[in-house]
């Protein structure tokens, strides 16, 4: 399956939905290309809803390290949610769990922005 990134807005949120392998290859810079342009439509909340993504590799995960990095740098917020096994493990090895607030539901996620 190509890769594809969808955005939605849901409570000043900007839930974005992956599809496909997040590579070099397939994925090249569509996810940050994305960020950017709510970043600067004003837009500060990220929520990268992993679900339709079974593989990452190292440029995947430099990339949503980069996406994370430039959200933090205008003063914003990054989760992931719906983190699919293999990518958990991998996100555990790299310890970018350390990073990264993860959360199984979309619901908790969104209310994890509303927490101080």
């Amino acid at each position: 399956m190509a890769f594809q990134v969808a955005a939605r807005e849901l409570d000043r949120i900007i839930v974005v939905d992956v599809v496909g392998r997040l590579t070099l290859s397939d994925s090249r810079t569509q996810l940050r290309d994305l960020v950017h342009v709510f970043i600067g439509n004003g837009h500060r909340k990220f929520l990268i809803n992993l679900a339709g993504v079974d593989f990452i590799d190292s440029d995947g995960l430099g990339e949503l390290t980069r996406c994370y990095s430039i959200v933090r740098q205008v003063g914003g917020d990054m989760k992931l949610v719906h983190v699919q096994k293999k990518v958990q493990a991998l996100l555990e090895l790299t310890r970018l769990v350390n990073l990264f607030e993860i959360h199984y539901e979309e619901h908790a996620a969104v209310q994890a922005f509303r927490s101080p």
